[in-house]
Order: C-alpha cells, then structure tokens, then sequence
C-alpha cells in the first residue's frame, strides 16, 4: 500500500460538502416557493457563515486552503493550459489553477447570492432582513442578483462536476476521493507538500467567531423598518 501525506485539513473539506449541500438545499427549496421560504432564508444564513469561515480560513488556514497558495498568475494559468493541451502532466498538490478560479469563482456568486438575499422580498410572505433600508434602485438591482445569478451558479457547477469526470475517466485521477480523506498518495504530490495538521482550534475559533457575526448581521444589527399604511 503507497504512502498517502495530508495536503486537505478537515475544517476545508467539511466547508467543501456543507457548501455543496447548502447549494443544493437552497436550489430546491426556491423551487417549492412560499412552503420552504423559511428554510430558504435560513439556508441563505447558513451559507452567510460559511463563506466567512472560508474567506477567513484563506487567510490563516493550512497551506493549501490560502489564497495566496492557489491563486494562480496568468503565466501559470497559461502554462496549466498547454500541459492539458499536450497531455502532459502539471504538478498541482493542492488545487490545480482551473480548480483555484473555480472556487474564486464560487466564493463571488455565493456571495453576491447570499447579501443580495438579505436587501430582498417575495412579495407575499417574508423579507430579508435589510429590506427597505436601501434606495429602491438598488432593491431592484439585488432583487436582479438573486434570481438571476443562480443561473451562472448551475453553469459553474456542471463545469467543475464535468472537470471532475474529465479527470476521473481520461486522466484517471480522481479528485473527490482526497476531499474525503484529505490524503493523496506518495507519487502524486512531494512529502515537503503535506501538511501537519488541520488546526482544529483554530479553525473552530473562527467558526464561533462567523456565528456571531451572522448572528450579529441578521438579528442585532437589522434595521427596524417602519412602514406607514
């Protein structure tokens, strides 16, 4: 049996699967309009202290989970691309440079998706939490972000599971497996590429830390809209 190194600490691969699921469970309860907006809303939260986590653990967290490890330059991006182009292989331990866009990627349309969710309305049963505090024109402008963005959020998601089955069937590497257990093997990455642990501490510092603060965001800090019949 090859000898597997860490390179996916464990707070970065629950984020991974509680965001896909999040995702996923919001997808479905717009579908069931008006009986699932409570959840809908909630989930939105949910997603809200997700991506603080995952901007914050970017920042502090193991060497593969920074941006600045991931985030490849133009040139690296380019050079990537002609590996591909010719079939050559391109050392990447952690995410390779299309994957790193990939998340960057995501992280910007779950943003937007989610703090437009918190200026907005349906028009019948709930609001979001800021609603009415902002121009109308801006209103309008994240009411058009919210319906519309998931869209993109679809089309971005159909490219990384179709870059995952590339990967898996041609390449033969499998790249879900490793966000499981966090390991790859010996004669896939460098042993000076592992990582030592998963700085759980630290890591659920900055989880109680997003609590608050979403808590915060929606509950104490929401204004108290009066409306004048």
């Amino acid at each position: 049996m090859s000898k597997k190194y860490l390179i996916w600490d464990l707070p970065l691969r629950i984020f991974h699967w509680l965001f896909a699921l999040t995702i996923a469970g919001s997808w479905y309860t717009s579908e069931h309009s008006s009986d699932f907006i409570e959840y809908h809303m909630l989930l939105g939260y949910f997603a809200l202290g997700l991506l603080v986590f995952r901007i914050s653990w970017g920042l502090v967290g193991p060497k593969h989970a920074r941006f600045s490890q991931f985030i490849p330059s133009f040139k690296t991006l380019i050079n990537y691309l002609t590996c591909i182009k010719q079939n050559k292989k391109h050392y990447s331990p952690g995410h390779n440079p299309l994957g790193a866009l990939m998340v960057i990627l995501m992280i910007v349309l779950i943003t937007l998706q989610a703090v437009s969710g918190l200026f907005i309305n349906d028009d019948v049963f709930s609001s979001g939490p800021y609603y009415g505090s902002i121009a109308p024109e801006i209103e309008k402008i994240m009411s058009f972000l919210h319906h519309n963005l998931f869209d993109i959020m679809i089309v971005s998601i159909i490219l990384h599971l179709s870059a995952i089955t590339y990967y898996w069937k041609i390449k033969k590497e499998n790249l879900i497996l490793p966000m499981i257990t966090g390991k790859k093997n010996v004669n896939e990455i460098n042993e000076s590429d592992a990582i030592s642990s998963s700085r759980i501490p630290l890591a659920i510092s900055i989880v109680i830390a997003a609590i608050f603060f979403v808590y915060w965001l929606v509950i104490l800090n929401a204004p108290i809209i009066e409306e004048f019949y």
